[in-house]
């Protein structure tokens, strides 16, 4: 099973997943709360006779809301939600995606005032975005930077539980979502664009109409949602971490939290979808593990497309570095032969002085040579001043190439350790998923096969954390899990009043100071399994 990690403080973090799908019981409540009836019905609110139609389908529809920050929007991206591709690039989404073509008259998207219309493929998102910042007298911080450096747009998809969107965009017809389908037959819903206006509404009234620079809703996926590209401007200028981000990464976290409570209390609560909770509030993404193979692929093959533009740049970059120490070296040399011809002036001049204090008879052309020699070394200063002057641009331009060679090499080497972090990661959870399967399955063998066994073979189980896990695990690993968080009193009383108390126990107790979290986890397990074990003439609670 996932044992639970320590903090530095020597606090203990358990993964709000922890227990889902386990045999382990929650030691508080943490679902989502049920959504509370409103007074009034608007439109799309759920009435009672409506509710008992969906019954379980809805029962755990859940909102979504993802936001993602980024420093710009390539054309490709702005094509993608726009469905304006290359017939190549719609090959291309089709053997990666769940798009079905026959369902892309269905899209749409939502323009100022709150109108639907049909998506406008006329210009693309980033012309879109220069159109605003040019008419409002903004300029983009990362225009000429040859790497972006300041996040520029924020992305946020909104949507919800699939069966719900299903309902919302198509109601009752039946969509075939096989690949290959046709469904050009399929209408959109009317219910789909009003709960879209108001996604709209409550976008424009945080972050201000203006500031939106697309604002397109796909139903030719296999769940509907909006993908929403909003610019972070206050005050006619970008400020995303005024807006978004906060002082650190508990103000963007509480942010995030806040942003999902105020999206659930002023669209969704009248259109039957429960707050669910934000990746930042599970520590975990709900997939399942085919989903997390083919997660982990796609948004590693995005990392490496990031490097491989990094790497591309590093390419120029170190071209432009070797012209520019070509320059410089060339630069250098000039200047020191100016200023070896510009002594040797220096020196003519000063000889030529000399002579014109003991020739006296000849000093009209010895005058007229000095003007001479006085016009070349004016010109050699003029040459020398220049050939400086663009020798110290040159060090400057070369200085700030090989400092974004560093960076951009500094933020690739970045990009590598976070696309294997996030390996280890997803790696973490199927690991965890499996054991917690495994343990499951022993559990079930063990009854199938102690039922069939002897007394005297079920005897050679006795005392053993098989037995005791196979036969009360809930109850063992609830015990354990407050054994482990230090909670000693509290996994005591558990224990008594579950029917423990039996066997005692000659361990050891107490965490040594070298001991990790998988033999601490172990020792706790083992303490769990004495202390469930049943009194003399007890029976246990349930």
């Amino acid at each position: 099973m996932f044992l639970p990690q320590p903090f530095s403080n020597g606090l203990v973090r358990l993964p709000r997943n922890l227990f889902r799908g386990s045999l382990i019981p929650l030691l508080t409540d943490v679902a989502g709360r049920s959504v509370h009836a409103s007074s009034k019905l608007g439109h799309g609110e759920l009435s009672e006779t409506t509710r008992k139609q969906h019954g379980n389908s809805m029962a755990n529809a859940k909102q979504v809301l993802d936001v993602q920050v980024s420093k710009g929007i390539t054309a490709a991206q702005g094509n993608e939600h726009l469905r304006n591709r290359s017939e190549e690039a719609e090959k291309y989404a089709m053997s990666k995606g769940n798009y079905d073509p026959t369902r892309k008259h269905l899209n749409f998207e939502i323009v100022p005032g709150g109108k639907v219309r049909p998506i406008d493929t006329s210009r693309n998102i980033p012309e879109r975005i220069a159109d605003i910042l040019g008419r409002r007298g903004i300029k983009d911080p990362n225009e000429g930077l040859i790497e972006p450096k300041y996040r520029t747009v924020v992305n946020i998809i909104f949507g919800g539980s699939r069966e719900r969107m299903h309902e919302l965009a198509f109601g009752t017809q039946k969509v075939d979502f096989e690949k290959g389908a046709d469904n050009t037959r399929i209408k959109r819903k009317s219910d789909i664009e009003r709960w879209a206006k108001d996604v709209y509404s409550f976008v424009c009234g945080r972050y201000g109409e203006q500031n939106v620079a697309a604002f397109i809703v796909h139903l030719d996926e296999l769940n509907p949602h909006v993908h929403c590209t909003l610019l972070p401007i206050k005050d006619g200028r970008f400020a995303y971490k005024e807006i978004f981000a906060g002082k650190d990464k508990f103000e963007y976290s509480a942010r995030m939290k806040q942003l999902h409570t105020d999206f659930f209390a002023e669209v969704n609560t009248k259109w039957g979808m429960e707050r669910g909770r934000s990746v930042a509030e599970t520590g975990a993404r709900h997939r399942t593990t085919e989903e997390y193979r083919r997660m982990l692929s796609e948004e590693c093959t995005t990392i490496e497309q990031q490097i491989g533009r990094h790497q591309e740049v590093l390419s120029a970059l170190h071209s432009d570095i070797r012209l520019a120490e070509r320059r410089v070296k060339g630069l250098t040399s000039m200047v020191e032969n100016l200023k070896r011809e510009k002594s040797e002036k220096e020196a003519q001049l000063s000889a030529l002085e000399n002579d014109m204090d003991t020739r006296k008879d000849d000093a009209l052309t010895l005058s007229a040579e000095k003007e001479k020699l006085e016009k070349e070394q004016t010109a050699i200063q003029g040459k020398l001043a220049d050939k400086q002057e663009k020798l110290q641009t040159a060090d400057r331009q070369l200085s700030d190439l090989k400092a974004n060679m560093d960076a951009i090499e500094e933020r690739t080497e970045q990009l590598k350790e976070e696309a294997y972090e996030y390996s280890r990661d997803v790696h973490s959870k199927v690991d965890s998923l499996l054991k917690d399967a495994m343990l499951e399955n022993m559990v079930d063998e063990w009854r199938e096969l102690s039922a069939r066994m002897k007394p005297s073979e079920r005897q050679l189980f006795d005392d053993t954390l098989v037995r005791s896990v196979a036969e009360r695990g809930a109850e063992v690993m609830r015990c354990a899990t407050m054994l482990f968080l230090g909670m000693v009193d509290d996994a005591t009383t558990f224990a008594e009043t579950r029917g423990g108390g039996g066997g005692g126990s000659d361990l050891k107790w107490g965490r040594d100071e070298d001991e990790d979290n998988r033999a601490w986890a172990l020792r706790c397990m083992r303490m769990a399994s004495r202390m469930m074990r049943l009194s003399i003439g007890k029976k246990p609670k349930r």
